[in-house]
């Protein structure tokens, strides 16, 4: 075995292209909620990878089901399926409003999956006038140049020459914004359950039920990008079912793999025909490594306890944070659901949120942003009491440094 290459932060700068800022801390380790970098410094992480370590680093579990499956079959393409893939298949059938399943490889891909899928059964079924995709201001789906456009941050998607065609947005949360664009002509209307990168909005449940009248009414797909909300990080296996709302197709990954790269989209069969054989398609989709990590990921996390226990950490997590601003007045909401919040700034602080991410980490904290006025938080859906304890004590002290530094 030749000796290991030895590589820094200043490695990134020399052979990565710029489109990241990383961190000057390198991770090199993780157990449970915890990280270790180069220098062996420990960290308590409520970022989760952007809500996909959903049971932390290293389970056990899905050690061993990537051990296992390692030992048998990595990939043989989808000229052929494979075991792992339908067993995980037949699981979010089972689980969810879907008769089938597509696998891909990330969220943007199972987005993309999802509005060439819509824009194929509206020509099929309705013609090829019926083309409009309605997405919503603020809203993120991926970074595919359909997926981008479809997304509604600009910022994201200008720069890149002309856009698809055909994709309007309206204003979240505000049924009479999507009545005024929706028609006839509309194919789908896209939108997260609760926007993560458009700050942890969550949509409010007459929005959710307005919007699938408006789309039964004009005969449209309802997709819902359930990327960051789905496979626990709610409380409900996807946040659809705490509304009472079934979509048409639903996108999911980041959790779905439990930090192992897997997309997927969940529709009914009279749509899912419309992918005939051929019209679609993926190399590493339903590979059986990321499958069977998926798989066990499901098992653990589909069950009454651990999404009981989601609840449980979410009023905790909250406490915590309603402490914190008692104590330094710099959030002017929590808002969120489940293990996926959002600190608001208050107007003293609007922008800064980036400020609170470097402290957090000078302070051995990982969290996130969400925009420039949110810090977010998506730790695993199973980290443990001591560790949220711990996790904000660190977090509190990031907080006192930013307003000492007022």
């Amino acid at each position: 075995m030749t000796d290991q290459l030895q590589v820094n932060r200043a490695t990134f700068d020399e052979v990565m292209l710029p489109n990241y800022a990383p961190q000057n801390m390198v991770p090199v380790r993780g157990d449970g909620s915890h990280v270790w970098d180069q220098d062996g410094r420990e960290y308590i992480d409520f970022a989760g990878g952007i809500a996909v370590n959903c049971l932390g680093h290293c389970h056990p579990a899905l050690i061993q089901a990537l051990q296992e499956q390692g030992q048998k079959l990595w990939h043989v393409s989808n000229v052929w399926t494979n075991e792992p893939a339908l067993r995980l298949a037949t699981k979010l059938v089972d689980a969810t409003f879907a008769d089938k399943v597509f696998f891909c490889n990330s969220g943007a891909e199972a987005n993309e999956a999802a509005l060439k899928l819509a824009r194929r059964y509206a020509l099929e079924v309705y013609g090829e006038e019926k083309d409009q995709i309605i997405s919503f201001k603020q809203s993120f789906h991926g970074r595919t140049f359909f997926t981008v456009t479809a997304g509604g941050q600009e910022i994201y998607s200008n720069g890149f020459g002309p856009k698809p065609g055909a994709i309007d947005h309206a204003d979240y949360n505000d049924l009479a914004s999507l009545e005024a664009l929706i028609s006839d002509k509309t194919c789908a209307v896209i939108l997260e359950p609760m926007q993560g990168e458009g700050g942890v909005m969550p949509a409010t449940p007459e929005f959710m039920q307005g919007v699938r009248a408006l789309c039964d009414k004009h005969n449209a797909l309802m997709i819902l990008d359930e990327v960051q909300t789905g496979f626990g990080r709610t409380g409900y296996l996807y946040m659809y079912q705490s509304y009472g709302v079934e979509p048409d197709i639903l996108s999911t990954a980041k959790s779905l793999g439990g930090g192992f790269p897997i997309g997927a989209i969940l529709t009914k069969n009279h749509i899912a025909e419309h992918l005939k054989f051929g019209t679609h398609g993926t190399t590493y989709g339903g590979n059986p490594l990321a499958c069977a990590v998926a798989e066990a990921a499901f098992d653990i996390i589909n069950s009454p306890e651990v999404l009981a226990g989601i609840a449980k950490r979410e009023a905790m997590f909250r406490e915590k944070l309603e402490q914190i601003n008692e104590k330094y007045n710099v959030f002017s909401t929590i808002r969120g659901q489940g293990l996926l919040l959002g600190a608001v700034m208050n107007k003293e602080h609007e922008g800064r949120a980036k400020e609170f991410i470097a402290a957090s980490i000078e302070q051995g904290f990982m969290c996130l942003v969400a925009g420039p006025n949110v810090v977010r938080f998506a730790p695993s859906l199973i980290v443990e009491e001591q560790d949220i304890e711990e996790g904000f004590k660190r977090f509190d002290k990031a907080v006192a440094r930013v307003v000492a530094g007022d």
